[in-house]
């Protein structure tokens, strides 16, 4: 199922969506959560990007999986990507996660003109801890997702690109 998209490998097409896609994510859900009168209009963006964060990194490591497995000498080469893309996806589960609280735990304006629906204040500790929470998981995926793309870029480039 998730080895081959028509005569690709699934993989080589879902890791450019994830390389655009989990900072995007990222930087949307750390808006909404430092930036209080924008809650109003990233609330659901938010909210669908880091779900689709997750659902991205566990698409990604399944084709991964099933790429290395259809092709049994990339294992070796590919191991340091592998291990570095199990974490991001552990990180994208924690931060899908922190996305659901922080769409239901943090206040904000309504997109109603009439402002009723608006989010009231429910602990103002509560706040700060789940913005910061978002902060630190949302750099994390970020910077798990860089790491993760080079270590697989230099298994796939090292010593195929001619010499400076």
């Amino acid at each position: 199922m998730f080895e081959r998209f028509g005569d690709l490998p699934l993989h080589v097409l879902v890791i450019h969506l994830a390389v655009v896609a989990l900072p995007i994510a990222a930087l949307t859900l750390i808006v909404f959560a430092v930036v209080p009168r924008w809650r109003w209009f990233l609330r659901w963006p938010a909210l669908i990007l880091g779900l689709g964060a997750l659902v991205c990194a566990f698409v990604a490591k399944k084709s991964g999986e099933a790429f290395v497995a259809a092709v049994p000498s990339l294992q070796q080469p590919v191991k340091l990507h592998e291990d570095r893309g199990n974490l991001l996806f552990w990180f994208c589960l924690a931060f899908a996660v922190l996305a659901v609280i922080a769409v239901l735990v943090l206040s904000g304006p309504s997109s109603l003109a009439s402002g009723k629906g608006a989010k009231a204040t429910k602990s103002r500790p509560l706040e700060l801890i789940t913005s910061a929470a978002v902060v630190v998981i949302g750099v994390l995926v970020i910077y798990q997702t860089i790491r993760t793309g080079d270590a697989g870029a230099k298994a796939v480039w090292t010593g195929q690109l001619p010499p400076k």
